[in-house]
């Protein structure tokens, strides 16, 4: 056999392998939770509203936006933009509709990757990743006033105890009292990121551990690269988990959003579809709230790359449907 033929012979065992470990596409979903986001969430061209490209009325891009509910009904969404001094920062933004957004407060630069949850007690819990030595930092706010003018009551940076390299893009799981439950990710053997969960306490006291679980959910569909950013969500009254994976490591083109069923250990791939066909899909969050129009919905948050974006899709995607929908195949 010739060089190139054994190279071609190759490639194609290394194919057969690879699918091998994918799971197989007729299987079942992994949890009604799952489906029920697939059902919703994979059709962005039957949104009941959305924007691409989103910025605030300054024009910065709200990367990586991650969006709640005042009790007030007021929207709040926090998201990074990369400025002219080379860092990213850190925002949060307003909004009555979604789609228009005033930003209210930067918190500085090297702070990205935010995340909110409320306290049950009225006011915020805000984590996000900060440079330099990229750990995750949590800050606390005493109510909603205080989160927009940037007036944190309680802070706490986080030591690095998984890597020596970088942890970060945090996501809150809940709040109780004083205890806050957190997942990231860290930088393994300083290589490829990998999935924790942290619980900080007082905001004090901080304990870290890995999630190997997670991590072999995504990479059962062949993914080699980082496995990055998650939100959990609530769904047919079951816990899931959204995350993406990338299939090789600096393939920007290759990101994609999964639905992780905490009991099974399963993920489900979501085959989202946009109005123009972008393939790559990072950064989902996914919040239930009610739209615009009063009614229950669902709200999705990605960010596309823009070398998997279809043209005029790049950025920011926000979208929502209304909870009695359901998504034509």
């Amino acid at each position: 056999m010739t060089a190139a033929g054994l190279r071609a012979f190759a490639a194609a065992l290394a194919a057969v392998l690879l699918l091998t470990q994918l799971p197989a596409a007729s299987a079942s979903p992994a949890s009604a939770a799952t489906a029920r986001f697939a059902a919703l969430a994979a059709y962005v061209t039957q949104a009941d509203g959305h924007r691409y490209g989103a910025t605030d009325r300054t024009g910065r891009t709200m990367d990586a936006a991650q969006i709640v509910q005042d009790g007030d009904g007021t929207y709040l969404a926090v998201y990074h933009t990369m400025l002219a001094d080379g860092r990213f920062h850190a925002a949060v933004a307003t909004s009555a509709d979604l789609v228009h957004w005033q930003r209210r407060h930067d918190f500085g630069p090297g702070s990205s990757q935010p995340t909110l949850a409320a306290d049950g007690r009225g006011g915020y819990v805000l984590a996000y990743e900060k440079d330099p030595d990229n750990h995750i930092a949590v800050r606390g706010y005493d109510g909603p006033r205080a989160l927009l003018a940037g007036r944190s009551a309680r802070s706490f940076d986080a030591p690095r105890t998984l890597s020596s390299c970088a942890e970060g893009t945090p996501a809150i799981t809940a709040v109780h009292g004083d205890t806050v439950e957190l997942t990231g990710h860290y930088r393994a053997d300083c290589d490829t990121d990998r999935q924790l969960t942290a619980t900080l306490r007082d905001f004090t006291h901080w304990h870290a551990a890995p999630v190997p679980r997670l991590d072999r959910a995504v990479e059962a569909y062949g993914n080699s690269g980082n496995i990055g950013d998650r939100a959990p969500l609530e769904l047919a009254g079951q816990p899931m988990v959204l995350i993406e994976g990338q299939r090789l490591r600096d393939d920007f083109a290759g990101w994609s959003t999964y639905a992780y069923d905490p009991a099974s250990g399963r993920a489900d791939r979501i085959p989202l579809r946009t109005h123009r066909g972008s393939t790559s899909f990072a950064n989902p969050s996914a919040t239930l709230l009610t739209d615009p129009g009063g009614r229950p919905a669902l709200l999705v948050s990605l960010f596309i790359p823009r070398e998997g974006a279809a043209p005029g899709e790049s950025g920011q995607l926000l979208y929502w449907r209304e909870l009695g929908s359901t998504a034509r195949s």
